[in-house]
Parts: structure tokens; C-alpha cells; sequence
């Protein structure tokens, strides 16, 4: 004869798969462990490379540069934070991720479209001349 769960099994194991679940929205925003994120110094590109009222996604180095206005450059994490996609695009003055169509503001990394509830995380980078590094 085979023993059956008791109550507090079954809501214990119930209550840790919901945690799980719930969690992956708040978790590790890295991504990928295959994939490296930038090292500090490290050129990303010129400013010309950079369009006004847009911007460029470097994927190794995780990264997405935008240029809100002309000579302002901004970054970002080009990690979504509704669940840890890529973002695919930049236009219409928005940073966007195609897996669940959240969007984010190129100005600030706000939310401009759910379902990401949490901006885009800044990363520092310094402009030199013409050329753009992580800071």
C-alpha cells in the first residue's frame, strides 16, 4: 500500500513551485552566463554610429547605446527585465523587446509598454572625442 502526502507536503511543495515561478521575473538580469558583458574601457563604437532619436544594440557586451537628442548618449542593459530577453530593436524613440513586446523609454530606460514593470538598468559609459567606451 502506497502512503499519501500529507496536507503540509502538499502545500509545501506547492508553495516552493509557486516561488519559483514568481521569481523568474526578479531575477539574475545578466542573462545568459555564456554571454560576456563588456569590460571596462572597452570601445563600443564612434558617435556616428549612434543615430539621433535611436540607437544600437551590442549584443556581446550586452549593452544598448541610444542618443535621445543630438551629442546626449545614454545606456542601458540590453537585457529585458520581464524575463530576461534580448531587446531587438531601437526606433520610434523606444528600446524594444520582441519576446513579450515590453518597451523602454531611450532617454532613461523607463517602462513605455508593459508587461517589464522595472526600467532598464544604466550602464556608465564616457565619450572620448568621437569614440564611446564602457566607463
Amino acid at each position: 500500500m502506497t502512503q499519501r502526502p500529507t496536507r503540509r507536503t502538499i502545500l509545501l511543495a506547492t508553495g516552493a513551485a509557486a516561488l519559483t515561478v514568481g521569481c523568474s521575473e526578479y531575477g539574475d538580469t545578466s542573462g545568459s552566463s555564456k554571454v560576456s558583458a563588456g569590460s571596462p574601457g572597452q570601445e563600443l563604437a564612434t558617435t556616428a554610429d549612434i543615430p539621433v532619436g535611436g540607437g544600437k544594440i551590442f549584443e556581446d557586451e550586452q549593452v544598448v547605446v541610444t542618443q535621445p537628442k543630438e551629442g546626449e548618449f545614454k545606456a542601458f542593459t540590453s537585457i529585458c527585465t520581464h524575463q530576461q530577453c534580448p531587446v531587438a530593436s531601437v526606433k520610434g524613440g523606444t528600446i524594444n523587446c520582441t519576446c513579450h513586446g515590453s518597451k523602454f523609454n531611450i532617454t532613461d530606460g523607463s517602462v513605455a509598454n508593459p508587461p517589464a514593470t522595472r526600467p532598464l538598468a544604466e550602464k556608465k559609459i564616457t565619450v572620448t572625442g568621437n569614440s564611446i567606451h564602457l566607463a
